[in-house]
Formats: C-alpha cells, structure tokens, sequence
C-alpha cells in the first residue's frame, strides 16, 4: 500500500480514534500483525499476551491471570509497555515498536478464571504506523457502509484507472457455475463488477459467478463470488454481453476493499486540489461515477437461502 500523508493519518486519528477494530483472522492478514511477537513489558519483564482489539486510543489484551502480569501492573502502578510486531512489506525486516500504556481494568474473558481481558489506554498519541494501518480499515469500513454515498461508485476501467489501481489487467476470467471463462472488466465498485463476456444475457442472468480480479503491488489474486443480476447489450457485437454481478457481501475480502477505498479517496483529493482535473476526461480523477452500483448481496439472498 502507498504511504500515507501527514493530512491523512492527522485525519484518520480525528475520525476514527475511538473506533475499534477486532483482531479476526482476516485482521490479522490484513494488517500483517505478527500475533506471537506481541507482549507486555511490565516491571523489566515481558508477558505474552494476544491483541483482541484496538482502536487508536487503547488496545484490549488476552492474558493469562495464572502468569503473576496482574500483580505487576499493580506494583508499577499500572504502567506498562506493549509491543506491536508487523511483517515488512516485501520480504523487508518486521516493524517493531513499543508504546507506553496504563491498565484502566480487566474482566474475565469468555467466563474463564484463567483468562482475562485488560484494557490498556495509550500514554501518548499512537505511532504514525498503527494510525494508518487501522485507519485505513476504519476508513474503508465506513465508506463501503450501506449508508455511505461511496458504495454505490464505480470505477471505470480505463488504462489510467488500471495504472492507478495496480490492475494487473483489464482481461480476465469469471467462472460461471464452475465453467472459467474469458471476460473483460468494465468497471469495479465495493460490491460489484460490470464484465463484458460471449454469451446470451437469458443463460447468464441469475447465474452463480466467481470473478478473478488480479493486482501488483503486493501482487494479489481476489476471487470474488455473487452472483449475475442484470445484462446489457453490446454495441454492434451480438455475441457479446455486459453483465452486471454483486459480490455476496460476506465473501468480500477486506483487502480488495481496501483497494477500492485508497483508490476513491486519492481521485476525490485531486478533485478538491485541482478543479481543473474534473474537465479532463482522460484522467483518472474523473473515472469514478456517482452511479447505482451492483447490489452486495447478503447471506440470506443466496441462492437455496430462506
């Protein structure tokens, strides 16, 4: 991913500081954490221990009650240290830093006596790392919302928009009911795609699909099932189709949103920055429509789904 601006990251830590994001499996893919290199430091001693959630403000630890990490918050007056481990991009050295913390509490964790789960307010503000690695989840989550007005755009594939994008290519492939076929990208949005494809609309409408999208930079493969729900004619190509899919919106991997997020908010700064873009058409500030996009499509709306 690109690095963020000063800009970005003062905002995401305004917006969002409060926000908290859970360490799922996804999240943790994500974000790259390295889970078994996470501990606390407490009295010169470190202490394992897992992240559940963060937010830019505070962090929720698992701990073991049985490990003595209690008693030693309290003798050093509930100060602590803990210790971020993410993988480098590209085969380079883990980022590691600590930050000062002060324990505001603990409860029991899952009705164990074993386990508790302690909250951990920062000292001081979050590293610039952190801010923008969960700001851009916190972000993307909140711009690809039913509610917000960034869902239902498009981005047109263009050969501008594919650079943009790190689009491997416009060309690729949807398996249709377990048949891969040949197609090409039209446009892209958070819950949908439009592909142009050989075939008859009535064969196609309603089909299950899994469409492959490729990227560079990390180079990455997303597989993104749905399912057809409108077609289009092609001009002057009757063996040709555009259809229109929706992803099922459970299936959506965060890192592809991501994508669609970092992308949508870097064409929306250009616009505010320079007006003068908006009149070149061949820009790729101009290539994300305020358009009905395909619908997601929820667990319940499946096929054979009640």
């Amino acid at each position: 991913m690109n690095a963020l601006s000063r800009q970005q990251i003062t905002t995401y830590y305004e917006r969002y500081k409060t926000n908290e994001v859970i360490f799922n499996k996804e999240i943790l893919e994500v974000t790259g954490l390295l889970a078994k290199q996470v501990c606390l430091k407490c009295m010169g001693k470190l202490w394992p221990c897992i992240i559940y959630a963060a937010s830019l403000e505070m962090v929720k630890v698992l701990v073991s009650t049985k490990s003595g990490l209690m008693q030693s918050l309290q003798e050093a007056n509930h100060a602590a240290n803990i210790r971020f481990c993410f993988k480098g991009n590209g085969g380079a050295d883990p980022v590691i830093f600590f930050v000062a913390v002060r324990s505001t509490g603990y409860t029991p964790y899952g009705g164990s006596q074993d386990t508790a789960m302690v909250t951990l307010q920062f000292a001081q503000q979050a590293p610039d790392y952190l801010i923008g690695t969960l700001g851009r989840i916190l972000d993307t989550t909140e711009n690809s919302q039913s509610t917000s007005k960034r869902r239902g755009e498009r981005i047109l594939i263009t050969s501008e928009t594919q650079r943009t994008l790190s689009l491997v290519s416009k060309e690729t492939s949807v398996s249709v009911q377990g048949v891969p076929r040949q197609c090409i990208l039209r446009d892209i949005s958070f819950y949908g795609a439009k592909i142009v494809i050989m075939g008859l609309a009535n064969f196609l409408n309603d089909k299950e699909a899994v469409l492959r999208i490729d990227f560079e930079e990390p180079r990455e493969s997303y597989f993104l099932k749905g399912k057809f729900l409108h077609s289009e004619s092609v001009e002057g190509r009757k063996d040709l189709v555009a259809m229109g899919m929706g992803f099922y919106n459970d299936l959506i991997p965060m890192k592809y949103k991501i994508r669609i997020n970092t992308y949508i908010t870097q064409v929306r700064a250009i616009n505010r920055t320079d007006p003068a873009m908006v009149q070149d058409t061949s820009d790729a500030s101009v290539q994300v429509q305020d358009v009905p996009a395909e619908h997601a499509i929820t667990e319940t709306q499946r096929p054979g789904m009640a």
